[in-house]
């Protein structure tokens, strides 16, 4: 099984969504709507999730921009298989300050605005030391023009598997890189990244694969 996890404002129809539903077939993948913008909300939503799902073989999870923040927290709490992270938004209470009193709609028409109490409530779900054995793929688009790509791949410097790709935006566009990634998880089972089994990936040139740590 595969979930995943929608950014700040998306939801569980996204473009995302709907192709790793189509492409990673006849592999279950679960996209569950919730209230990404309500950090407690968002956690509670998803934990009653994880603890519905989780009952036999771990589960991949992958998170795309704020829904790579949640995954990465919930990847402390449950067991999975394999994380992937998107672009993900690690450090909201900084990336949310730009937007503060702008207000936003989520694709599940919901009209919100980012306070200081929306801001300072992601804290408790930050993971200060990522590198605690959680098998995770990081895949970033140097292009993104939302969120700083530096700060993933600093905060996972000495573990798992990063992915960098030049150009592209925050929405990512190098899917199908990704997918044929994840194929490889799903096919082999693993638990752990194999830092001398680099991805057997078609990178566009001058894009960056590397394995950190062990």
């Amino acid at each position: 099984m595969l979930i995943y996890l929608h950014g700040l404002n998306s939801s569980d129809q996204s473009q995302k969504a709907a192709v790793l539903r189509e492409r990673l077939a006849p592999t279950r993948v679960l996209t569950p709507a919730y209230p990404a913008h309500r950090p407690d909300a968002a956690i509670a939503t998803l934990t009653d999730l994880f603890r519905q799902r989780i009952g036999g073989q771990p589960p991949i999870v992958v998170g795309s921009s704020m829904g790579g923040f949640y995954a990465q927290y919930l990847a402390r709490r449950f067991t999975f298989a394999h994380l992937f992270l998107i672009n993900p938004a690690l450090t909201p209470w900084d990336l949310l300050r730009e937007f503060e009193g702008v207000p936003q709609t989520t694709d599940y028409g919901e009209t919100y605005y980012i306070d200081r109490a929306l801001i300072e409530s992601t804290r408790q779900y930050g993971v200060d030391n990522p590198c605690d054995g959680i098998p995770t793929t990081l895949l970033l688009d140097r292009g993104d023009e939302v969120i700083d790509f530096r700060i993933a791949e600093a905060l996972y410097r000495d573990c798992g598997r990063l992915l960098l790709f030049e150009g592209g935006d925050h929405s990512f566009q190098h899917l199908e890189e990704a997918l044929t990634v994840i194929r490889e998880e799903i096919a082999s089972g693993s638990r752990r990244v194999r830092c001398a089994d680099p991805p057997n990936v078609n990178m566009p040139q001058g894009s960056d694969s590397r394995c950190l740590g062990k």
